[in-house]
């Protein structure tokens, strides 16, 4: 067998072993939950700040972001609450129940921060109220980061458009920018992603101790969600089983896939680190006891 093959077998087994073994199940549960918890919140708390920011298309952007890219029979039902509660009428900024929805979308991004902790086997020595006011401080960057994406698209076509009449190659941006769900839905799963591995778990890692494991869980999360969706479609039949509950029980099995698939990305890059301080600690004594034996210069 190949010595990259080997190595990988290692890796991949490690990871499941751990994933297992630190109970990764029961986390993925965890972050399901809280996700579906938070949604409701974010975009609550983030169409009432683009609202006092006066970016009043925030809710659309949001909806298509979150699940243009999703199939439709798991998109569908959530993406139709939510466009009923955000049109509900609510108080200004400083009101109680925006700001709660505030501090419940937080939850989270705690529960990633935790099962990331678990998953790159590390301990997290910051005090809660710490990590609880990062994890405010990350929604209320994402909301930011969605406003001003959801005002560059709205300002971006049109001035493509005005553009085009005197510059003829602005024709093929004005055509990439007609397809921005797709390309602003990928953009922001991945920037979400390095942002999540690199600073919400405790300890420090490089950009490219956490390529692998994003790299790995981009392509399990586009093949879990076609390979879902097309079941879902073809032999489950979820109304039978769950009556009412059917949607909400298809968007929770949903996301706790992709929070398996999530913790098992960071399972795999903290493994591949500790194979490659294995390695690194294995070639320096090695090279130690070749400098203490004198035959070895023989």
């Amino acid at each position: 067998m190949p010595a990259f093959i080997r190595m990988l077998w290692k890796v991949a087994f490690d990871a499941v072993w751990h994933f297992t073994e630190d109970d990764g199940w029961a986390m993925a549960s965890h972050v399901a939950l809280s996700a579906l918890l938070a949604i409701f919140p974010f975009l609550i708390f983030g169409t009432t700040l683009a609202t006092f920011l006066g970016a009043d298309q925030f809710s659309t952007t949001a909806v298509h972001l979150i699940f243009d890219n999703l199939p439709e029979i798991i998109a569908k039902p959530i993406s139709k609450e939510v466009v009923q509660v955000l049109t509900i009428p609510r108080g200004g900024l400083l009101t109680v129940s925006v700001l709660a929805a505030f501090y419940f979308a937080s939850n989270g991004v705690e529960a990633l921060r935790i099962s990331l902790n678990r998953a790159y086997r590390v301990y997290d020595p910051r005090r809660w109220y710490v990590t609880r006011t990062l994890s405010l401080f990350y929604v209320l960057a994402a909301v930011l980061a969605l406003v001003a994406l959801s005002t560059f698209l709205v300002a971006a076509p049109l001035a493509v458009r005005y553009a085009g009449k005197w510059i003829p190659w602005a024709t093929d941006l004005l055509l990439l920018l007609d397809n921005w769900s797709l390309w602003g839905a990928l953009s922001t799963i991945v920037i979400t992603l390095f942002v999540a591995h690199l600073w919400l778990p405790a300890g420090r890692r490089s950009f490219l101790d956490v390529m692998p494991g994003i790299t790995l869980t981009m392509i399990a999360w586009f093949a879990a969600a076609y390979i879902f969706g097309y079941y879902l479609s073809t032999f489950a039949n979820y109304a039978a089983t769950y009556a009412g509950l059917a949607s909400i029980m298809i968007a929770l099995v949903f996301l706790y896939m992709t929070g398996v698939i999530f913790i098992l990305g960071a399972e795999f890059n903290a493994a591949l680190i500790k194979f490659r301080v294995r390695r690194l600690i294995s070639r320096s004594m090695s090279r130690t006891s070749n400098q203490a034996d004198p035959s070895a210069d023989v």
